[in-house]
């Protein structure tokens, strides 16, 4: 197959053709670069992916809303017994190709350009880019995501920021990359098929796939995938179907194409055997997608009054619920051959010494945990915290492995269902929950503003914590629970607070960014989801709507 980029003419005739066949249309407007990315070749790969596999999205996530509903009936979630010969059984996956046997430290981050550059030059043996959490996906940024993907294959991204003309280009040395798609909930509404917007997930996948799989082989590497958000191990066997339907058509050796699973949810967490062998020619690790699990644990568990969470910043990883599922990850991967990639270090480096000396130890005490537990690599969020975490997994993994598959914990106890269910003690304060409300707030109004990786208060937020901040307080008004302080949490207080938060948040960003940005409407879109009877799954399914087009 020769590719070749489309002038404007061609690739409006080539859409056009897609539009007569009622298959797929393009109704974003002209972004400009597209044409490189939309070629015909990667146009009718999209297409066929969508003829093959889009059908089966809507049934999958239908699985997700019954199972909820049993749970929500009072059921609680549990291993599979009709799956119990996998977890029994003796099985491996098939491999892990020599660029990713080491992966001790990953970082993260949006598909914009010079993050793309400085993530690719950090201290890292990967970087994983990002066109879901950390990124709002207006049709700009995923179209010049792709773009500056494409370019950071080949070698020759570059990018001089404007106001300082500081000129940034790629070392000798780029981490690995790996590409995060869109979850399976989140919709591409800027493409259609038969008239419908596509997944999110497919049209991520195809394009970076299509425009990058030759290169990444070529040099010793190749298209290797983040897979978020999954529920169970029915849609692991999609994407399977998926990957080998790829593989086919590009005439590939079947388990070219690799993929690590984020374990952030719940449902997921009781699936993990389940999930690796079903995936098994094309998966090569597990990881813990801590944030999001927490949200999980909420969203899952959110009719359930005797599992109603503390404070976030109380729900640490050695609390009992986040301990178990960090250790039956480890054993559950590990036993099967896959890697078990450790959580995110959301922290950021502080200006002044002594701050950055305490973010410094709280990111230490953090990746020694899970060095100490056995995860083969684990994750930050800013190149200043790259080198303690590999400080950190040197230490413990030393210069003669690549990683900790050696760990079994086959001398632990078998981890059971209620020890992953088990809430934790801490308080609900006042503090805390103004603190939730400013958060999101503040979050809220970057993502619909079209930032989804905003740094606030020392942290890195992305959608995930974001997540937490606001189903907590959702979760403590529908509970009928109190403040430490006596106050009873109900949709008034929230409402109340919200407008103090709101004042508060001004005079910290000042009257002049206030005013031009969208802080109000990131009120109206948080006391919606906060204050309805129903908790809402997703805050970037109402924030996509209010996206810039």
């Amino acid at each position: 197959m020769t590719e070749h980029t489309l002038s404007e003419q061609q690739l409006n005739s080539t859409l056009g053709k897609a539009t007569a066949n009622a298959t797929l249309n393009i109704v974003g407007r002209d972004i400009p670069g597209q044409e490189v990315i939309f070629t015909e070749g990667a146009v009718a790969l999209l297409e066929s992916l969508c003829r093959e596999f889009a059908d089966e999205v809507p049934a999958l996530l239908a699985k997700r809303k019954d199972k909820q509903a049993r749970i929500d009936k009072g059921s609680l979630p549990d291993f599979l017994p009709e799956t119990r010969a996998i977890r029994d059984g003796a099985w491996q996956i098939r491999g892990i190709p020599d660029d990713l046997l080491d992966r001790r430290v990953e970082i993260t981050g949006p598909v914009e350009r010079k993050m793309v550059i400085n993530a690719l030059n950090a201290n890292a043996k990967v970087f994983m880019a990002d066109f879901e959490d950390s990124l709002a996906p207006s049709w700009e940024k995923v179209v010049e995501g792709q773009i500056n993907l494409r370019d950071a294959v080949r070698g020759d991204i570059e990018y001089t920021a404007p106001d300082t003309g500081k000129h940034y280009k790629l070392g000798p040395n780029p981490a690995v990359l790996i590409c995060r798609v869109r979850g399976l909930h989140l919709k591409e509404k800027h493409v259609q098929f038969n008239g419908k917007a596509i997944s999110g997930s497919l049209f991520d996948f195809a394009l970076y796939f299509y425009h990058n799989y030759r290169q990444l082989l070529a040099k010793g590497s190749g298209p290797y995938f983040y897979i978020p958000k999954l529920e169970s191990h029915v849609e692991a066997r999609w994407w399977a179907k998926v990957f080998a339907f790829v593989e086919e058509r590009f005439c590939l050796q079947a388990g070219t194409i690799k993929c690590t699973c984020l374990i952030e949810t719940l449902p997921a967490v009781f699936e993990m055997d389940e999930i690796l062998y079903e995936l098994r020619s094309n998966i090569v690790a597990l990881n813990c997608g801590r944030w999001d699990y927490i949200f999980s644990y909420i969203k899952t568990l959110k009719r359930h009054s005797d599992r109603v969470l503390p404070d976030r910043q109380a729900v640490t990883m050695d609390t009992p619920f986040l301990s178990a599922y960090s250790r039956l990850l480890i054993k559950t991967c590990h036993k099967r051959g896959a890697l078990a990639m450790g959580g995110m270090a959301a922290f950021i480096p502080a200006k002044d010494p002594v701050q950055n000396e305490a973010v410094l130890q709280r990111v230490r005490r953090d990746k020694e945990l899970e060095a100490r537990n056995g995860h083969d690599g684990t994750w930050v969020a800013h190149p200043g915290l790259a080198d303690t975490a590999m400080g950190i997994f040197n230490e413990y993994i030393g210069q003669d492995h690549c990683n900790q598959l050696h760990i079994t914990r086959d001398v632990d106890a078998p981890i059971l269902a209620s020890e992953l269910l088990k809430t934790c003690d801490g308080e609900r304060t006042e503090q805390g929950m103004r603190l939730n409300i400013r958060i999101a707030l503040q979050y809220l109004e970057a993502w619909i503003s079209g930032n989804g990786c905003v740094p606030i208060y020392g942290l890195m937020e992305d959608a995930a914590t974001a997540e937490i901040s606001r189903a907590s307080i959702w979760q403590w008004i529908q509970h009928g629970k109190s403040l430490s302080n006596g106050k009873l949490v109900t949709k008034q207080l929230f409402k109340d607070m919200l407008v103090e938060e709101l004042s508060n948040v001004k005079k910290e960003v000042g009257s002049d960014r206030f005013t031009h940005g969208k802080f109000t409407q990131a009120a109206v879109l948080l006391e919606d989801i906060t204050t309805s009877d129903e908790l809402v799954d997703f805050l970037t399914l109402p924030g996509y709507e209010m996206l810039t087009a």
